[in-house]
């Protein structure tokens, strides 16, 4: 029988500030490593350790004043990788377009899922005998995948490599799962990557499911740098799901 998996989304991993020998400049206290890094970046290329502007001597007013301008690029010298569980592979499809980003995604031709975890869109869930057709149909499409597959490892039984012959049997027979299908990814972006990707996918346009991983991203990137993703303004959207805009973006 199908098991229904959630969103599940971690920071795993943060980029980490370490002040250079021969610069006569000092971190403010408040700021992240990430936003040392990007105020560091700007600097570096006036060198203006001096902080010789009042108005963005603050680390803060120096970040918001690059969002301002429009200086996005200096946002790349800083990154954020999140694991990502209980995804569909139909938004994990979507997410793969995201090209300045760097993707690791789970494999079905090495990890053979017995129980069929599967991702249930919320109008579906919602709707009683929905759900029901639902599940069933998974369960179905489990049922054929699971005898497709010891039909073809009994077909591919000459192969002498245990591991060959597994690999082509899954990669076939996984074609007849569905786009419900729960997958998995390691994604690493720099912060300029990250922002457009929650601009674009947490926009109330989006697929519901895209966007609540783009918010749920949104917020732990927040741990990482309140300033550099404070500008992006959640929501909440008359059918109870959430939405993010910024006017930078």
């Amino acid at each position: 029988m199908a098991v229904e998996s959630t969103l599940d989304v971690q920071l795993i991993a943060a980029s980490t500030f370490h002040m250079p020998t021969g610069v006569d400049w000092e971190v403010d206290a408040e700021a992240t490593d990430a936003e040392a890094i990007v105020e560091f970046a700007g600097r570096a290329c006036y060198e203006t350790w001096d902080k010789p502007n009042p108005h963005t001597r603050a680390n803060d007013a120096y970040l918001r004043h690059i969002i301002d301008v429009g200086h996005d690029a200096l946002l790349e010298h800083a990154t954020a990788t999140v694991y990502i569980r209980g995804l569909s592979r139909a938004a994990g499809n979507e997410l793969l377009r995201h090209r300045h980003l760097s993707f690791s995604q789970l494999s079905q031709r090495f990890v053979h899922s017995g129980d069929g975890e599967v991702i249930v869109p919320d109008v579906i869930a919602e709707d009683e005998s929905l759900h029901r057709m639902f599940l069933a149909a998974v369960d179905e499409a489990r049922f054929v995948h699971d005898e497709l597959l010891h039909a073809l490892e009994e077909n591919l039984a000459s192969e002498p490599n245990a591991l060959l012959r597994a690999k082509k049997a899954r990669q076939a027979a996984r074609a007849i799962l569905p786009n419900a299908t729960e997958t998995r990814f390691v994604v690493t972006g720099n912060f300029r990557a990250w922002r457009e990707f929650i601009a674009a996918r947490a926009s109330e346009h989006a697929d519901v499911e895209i966007r609540t991983l783009a918010i749920a991203c949104l917020e732990l990137l927040r741990e990482a740098s309140p300033v550099l993703f404070s500008d992006f303004l959640i929501s909440e959207l008359a059918d109870g799901t959430r939405m993010a805009t910024s006017p930078y973006v």
